[in-house]
C-alpha cells in the first residue's frame, strides 16, 4: 500500500491542497496525517473540515499540541503561538473542536507508529532534535518504524540491531529503503510551516511493501497563505515566516 504522510498542516490551505494534489497524482492510497491540524494558519475551519472527511473515508489521523491547545489550554506556548491558538478557538464550531479533542494521541498499524512529537512520553510534546532523542523515541515501542512531525524539520534516523544510530537529512525525491534489519524514525517536514530554510510545503511518501520512503517538496501559493494571516489580524511574524522558511 502507498501511504501518504502529512504533518504540521498549520490551518495552511493552500500548502496542504497541494500536498493532497501532489500525493493523489503519485497514487496515494491511504492518507495519515500526524497532527497539528490547526494553529498559525488562517483557515483553521476548513482545515479540521477536510481532515475530518478524509478520516470519515479512512485516513488515520493523531492529535497534535495545537489540535491539543484549543481544548486544554497550554502554558508552554510563546506569545505567536498562543495568539494563534486563542484566535482559532473563537473560529471552530463546537463539532470541530470535538474532533481535535477526540483524536488519539497515538496510532499502531503492523509494524508502524504514528505520533505527532515522540514516542517515549508523547503528550509531553518533546521534539526529536537529534540522536539522543529518536534512540529514547525508537526504545519506547516495539514496533520497527515510527513516524512524526512536529519540528517542522525533516529527518531520518535509524538504530542498529546494536543500538548504533545514524541519522541525515533526506533528500527530496530521492527513494530511502527502510532496511528491516534496523529500527526506524522517520520525522516529516510541515506542510504548512515548513520551518528548515525552504519555503516549500513537506509530505513523505511510504511503500509498505517495498518499504521505501520518499520525501517530497511541493511549491504552493505563499503569498495568498501568508495575505490570509495578515488578514486575519493573526501575528505578522507568522505570515513572515512562510516566505522564507524558518
Amino acid at each position: 500500500m502507498l501511504l501518504a504522510l502529512f504533518t504540521d498542516i498549520h490551518a495552511n490551505r493552500q500548502a496542504f491542497t497541494a500536498c493532497l494534489e501532489a500525493a493523489h497524482a503519485r497514487g496515494a492510497e491511504r492518507l495519515i496525517c500526524l497532527g497539528d491540524i490547526v494553529g498559525y494558519g488562517a483557515d483553521p475551519e476548513w482545515a479540521v473540515d477536510m481532515v475530518m472527511d478524509l478520516v470519515a473515508k479512512g485516513a488515520i489521523a493523531v492529535r497534535g499540541n495545537h489540535d491539543n491547545a484549543i481544548g486544554a489550554p497550554s502554558d508552554s506556548m510563546n506569545d505567536d503561538a498562543q495568539a494563534a491558538v486563542d484566535w482559532t478557538r473563537g473560529q471552530l464550531s463546537a463539532e470541530q473542536k470535538r474532533f481535535l479533542a477526540g483524536l488519539p494521541i497515538l496510532r499502531e498499524e503492523d509494524n508502524r507508529l504514528y505520533v505527532h512529537s515522540e514516542a517515549s512520553d508523547p503528550e509531553r510534546w518533546r521534539y526529536v532534535r537529534d540522536t539522543s532523542d529518536a534512540a529514547r523515541s525508537m526504545l519506547a515501542t516495539e514496533l520497527q518504524i515510527t513516524f512524526c512531525g512536529h519540528i517542522h524539520r525533516p529527518g531520518l534516523y535509524s538504530m542498529s540491531s546494536a543500538a548504533k544510530m545514524t541519522s541525515f537529512v533526506p533528500t527530496a525525491g530521492i527513494a530511502v529503503q527502510l532496511l528491516a534489519g534496523r529500527r526506524w524514525l522517520a520525522v516529516l517536514g510541515a506542510v504548512g510551516q515548513p520551518r528548515d530554510g525552504d519555503p516549500a510545503a513537506s509530505f513523505a511518501m511510504f511503500d509498505t511493501v517495498s518499504r521505501e520512503i520518499t520525501y517530497l517538496r511541493v511549491p504552493y501559493d505563499v503569498e495568498t497563505a501568508a495575505a490570509r494571516i495578515r488578514a486575519s489580524g493573526l501575528p505578522r511574524w507568522l505570515a513572515d515566516r512562510l516566505l522564507i522558511g524558518r
